[in-house]
């Protein structure tokens, strides 16, 4: 399910904005972005957004406004003292001016106000906060994951009553099947019979519509089919149970082998027609439960 949060917070000389995104995904993939060093730590990310999404591409954004502090103002004087040097020597021969226009850029070369900010780890002034603050976005992206998935749970059930709908048309067809390949078959026969002047037992023609039926039988699947309808609606109504996304797929993986077979099994073209649409009720449920937690 697709969602946005954001959330707000400071602490002492700094203040932290968070924004997270999420699409869907069949498994959690996190993207960090933001003021260094946070990127870097997309392990401890992950932690605190795992309490709250199990699936889905999650990207988040951190961005930490930090106010300088007296302590943080420190020039490197050994790296100013050298660069000073090299640049006088390198415009020996020029007039003062030019000497002085070269050495006012100074500051601006590398090394001379180096980053405060540690690389070695999160720092542990504002990490606290950073992590309040990122649960506080992630907890209204549940929020909008949730209204989405309510119109996610209708849908899903609008599918089932349309599954339900052709698998009973199904069951209307079964009893037709059979009736109709035996008169079938009997009018071959009689016309094989009137041609050829042959006779034919009834034991054989019986024996014939029965091993037919025997093959075309789908109440088995039927019957199974149905007992995972009911095993799917009772996951969508169960409402945010753990795992129900991964069963969900399950259920749903059982319902297309059962009705491969039921379309390999029927040798009606009424039975056939229903058989697709069953699938393609389940490809758009696949489609749905992709991201389901």
């Amino acid at each position: 399910m697709t969602g946005f949060g954001s959330a707000r917070g400071s602490g002492t000389g700094f203040a932290v904005s968070v924004e997270v995104r999420a699409v869907n995904n069949r498994h959690l993939k996190l993207t960090a972005r933001g003021t260094d060093p946070y990127p870097l730590f997309e392990a401890e990310l992950e932690k605190v957004v795992r309490r709250h999404v199990r699936r889905g591409s999650v990207q988040v954004q951190i961005r930490v406004d930090r106010t300088a502090r007296p302590a943080d103002l420190t020039l490197n004087t050994a790296t100013l003292t050298a660069y000073k040097r090299q640049v006088i020597e390198a415009c020996d021969g020029l007039d003062a001016s030019a000497v002085n226009a070269v050495l006012s850029g100074l500051l601006s070369l590398p090394g001379i106000a180096p980053e405060t900010v540690s690389m070695g780890g999160l720092p542990d002034d504002e990490w606290p906060v950073v992590e309040k603050v990122l649960g506080e976005a992630l907890t209204k992206l549940d929020a909008a994951r949730a209204a989405e998935g309510r119109a996610m749970a209708g849908e899903l059930m609008a599918q089932h009553t349309a599954m339900t709908a052709a698998l009973g048309g199904i069951r209307e067809c079964l009893p037709a099947v059979v009736a109709g390949y035996r008169t079938r078959i009997l009018d071959r026969v009689r016309q094989a019979v009137a041609d050829a002047g042959v006779t034919v037992e009834a034991d054989h023609l019986i024996r014939e519509v029965a091993t037919f039926a025997d093959r075309t039988d789908v109440s088995e699947e039927v019957t199974r089919f149905a007992a995972h309808l009911d095993q799917f609606a009772e996951l969508v109504t169960a409402g945010a149970a753990d795992g129900a996304g991964r069963r969900l797929e399950f259920v749903v993986q059982e319902m297309g082998r059962e009705a491969n077979t039921l379309g390999s099994k029927a040798g009606d073209v009424g039975v056939s027609r229903r058989v697709v649409d069953l699938k393609a009720h389940l490809e758009r449920v696949r489609e749905l439960i992709q991201n389901v937690e």
